[in-house]
Parts: structure tokens; sequence; C-alpha cells
């Protein structure tokens, strides 16, 4: 068994949590949604395009922060917070920049104990 059996064993065992919550296998936009709302900490019914876009981009900070790519700025007077870009991400393909974001998402998922 190599590293990406391994990644894509715990994203799946990831992807089951999440099904068995909302009854529907999320994709990584839609988890990563799920992670900026719950960073944002303001659960409504609607949110429009831009605050969906706004939310997964705090979502993709959040989880590369422990890696040292991101660090809270600020929070805004609405409580949104604003990230500050320590280093660039590294040149990566299609499928490591995936296998990068899961093994973030999965970290992010058990240091918060949450699903």
């Amino acid at each position: 068994m190599n590293i990406n059996d391994d990644l894509q064993a715990r994203w799946w065992k990831l992807e089951e949590k999440l099904m068995g919550r909302f009854d529907k296998k999320p994709d990584m936009e839609t988890i990563l949604f799920l992670i900026g709302i719950q960073e944002l900490g303001d659960i409504r019914e609607k949110f429009t395009k831009e605050q969906k876009q706004d939310l997964m981009h705090v979502a993709v900070c959040t989880v590369l922060m422990p890696s040292g790519f991101y660090e809270i700025e600020e929070v805004d007077e609405d409580g949104w917070p604003h990230f500050k870009q320590l280093k660039a991400l590294p040149d990566m393909n299609m499928i490591q920049q995936e296998n990068f974001m899961k093994d973030h998402v999965l970290l992010y998922f058990d240091q918060q104990e949450t699903v």
C-alpha cells in the first residue's frame, strides 16, 4: 500500500461520515463550503454566490494554515476572517493539487474532531 492508497482510504472514510450526516456524497467544493461555514460560525439558509466563494476561500486558507501557507491577518466587523499568504504554494499538477488539498482537509477534520 502506498501513501496515495492510504490518503484515498482516509478520504473515503470522511466522505462516508459526511454522507451519513447530509445524506449526499460531498465533493471537494461542498466540503470546503462546509469548512468555511464552520469557520465563519454563521449558519444561514442562503449565501450569495460571492459569499459562497468567500467561504471556500476561508476554508482553503484555514486548512493550509497549519502548514504555514496562511495566517489570519484580521477579522472584520462582520466576523469574516482575512488572511495573509506567508509563502507560495508549491508547483503541482492537478492530481498532486487534489491530493494536497485532501490531505490538508483530512488534517483539519482530525484536529477539529468534527463530522
